[in-house]
């Protein structure tokens, strides 16, 4: 008697609601629609180009319009570098983030006299200082009856007078150009400007591309398997959001005036490539809103019970030296103060991923953080 063999083997697609084609036909549908959507995202963001860049660029123009100012009003001149004076760059950082520039009583009455801001009187002041006894002494010819001629005493004194004029004012503003970031190639503008109207484009589309994606994934999945994306999926962009702000209203003001500090110490100019900086100011905020999913990270890996919320627990160690390491790896500058930047916030994510952990775990399984 023949006995037929039957097949044990199972298609990927057996337990799936949609067959390979389908999937297929589905893929095509919403890749054409995630196109569309990103070229028009990309046109759009194209035409106000010259408004994506200067976002881009207001960290660092900012950073640099901080470092020109207390260059040209506390560094003095010297004949050499004696060394880096640490904590003389840390103490001046902590008094410009919470103080704002400081002003000398002068300073602040030409200020006042001249109705403008800070930064703008400070680029039309000129700080005469004429010997005492001279400006007596023309003062005397001019009018002998109302200045009298000046005494001996005075000829060692100097006075110091600040005045306001819009001709050197105009001239600063020439001379500031120098601090402006710069191209070494005549094409190079112009394929920075596609650059971060492709990104922006990108961004500014994200949300209708994932819809797409989700589309795609959700066509193929059973109703219990989209709850966990419904859950999870809006926690995910909310941390990367979070860790891309961070990094670029928190982190970046932070680091470049603590790395350009380095060159005010040195008596250094600092020049920025645009290409460059455009480069950084991309990758360290998607560094950090990868690193922003570590409880999402930490929660995936509970849940498939690779680890459980007593291993967290313990190996809390062990994951502040993981977390160290991997800072230092992710952010692209080689300063500490970068690597802690992300460090901390990423020791604060470790608790927030045992919370949620326990959260999420059964009840006769979970206790106390």
């Amino acid at each position: 008697m023949v006995t037929a063999k039957i097949s044990t083997k199972k298609d990927l697609f057996d337990d799936s609601v949609m067959s390979f084609g389908e999937h297929l036909e589905v893929l095509r549908t919403h890749l054409i629609r995630a196109l569309i959507g990103l070229s028009l995202g990309v046109v759009i963001t194209m035409a106000y180009g010259e408004s994506v860049m200067s976002i881009i660029r207001y960290p660092i123009d900012k950073a640099l319009d901080r470092h020109s100012v207390r260059e040209k009003r506390d560094i003095k001149v010297q004949d050499n570098v004696k060394g880096f004076d640490f904590a003389g760059t840390v103490s001046t950082w902590l008094k410009e983030q919470f103080w704002g520039p400081q002003m000398t009583d002068q300073e602040k009455e030409a200020a006042a006299l001249a109705g403008t801001t800070v930064e703008e009187a400070l680029q039309r002041i000129v700080t005469l200082n004429v010997p005492a006894y001279e400006l007596l002494e023309q003062l005397h010819e001019i009018d002998p009856e109302n200045y009298p001629a000046p005494a001996e005493a005075v000829k060692e004194k100097r006075l110091t007078i600040n005045a306001l004029s819009d001709e050197i004012g105009s001239l600063r503003k020439k001379v500031k150009t120098i601090d402006d970031p710069i191209t070494l190639n005549v094409q190079e503008a112009f394929m920075t400007y596609l650059k971060v109207s492709f990104i922006a484009g990108l961004i500014f589309s994200s949300p209708w591309v994932l819809y797409q994606l989700w589309l795609f994934v959700a066509a193929g999945l059973y109703p219990h398997e989209r709850k966990y994306v419904y859950t999870y999926l809006p926690m995910s962009i909310v941390l990367f959001l979070g860790g891309a702000v961070f990094c670029f209203y928190g982190v970046f003001p932070t680091v470049l005036d603590f790395l350009l500090g380095f060159n005010e110490r040195m008596h250094i100019t600092a020049q920025i490539r645009i290409s460059e900086w455009i480069n950084f100011a991309v990758m360290m905020p998607l560094m950090f809103g990868v690193s922003f999913q570590l409880p999402l990270v930490m929660l995936f890996l509970q849940k498939i019970s690779i680890f459980q919320v007593s291993d967290y627990r313990e190996k809390r160690r062990m994951a502040i030296l993981v977390i160290a390491f991997v800072s230092m790896m992710l952010t692209p500058t080689p300063d500490p103060l970068s690597m802690m930047m992300m460090m901390f916030p990423l020791l604060a994510l470790y608790e927030l991923g045992i919370v949620m952990c326990v959260v999420t775990h059964p009840k006769d399984e979970s206790a106390t953080v």
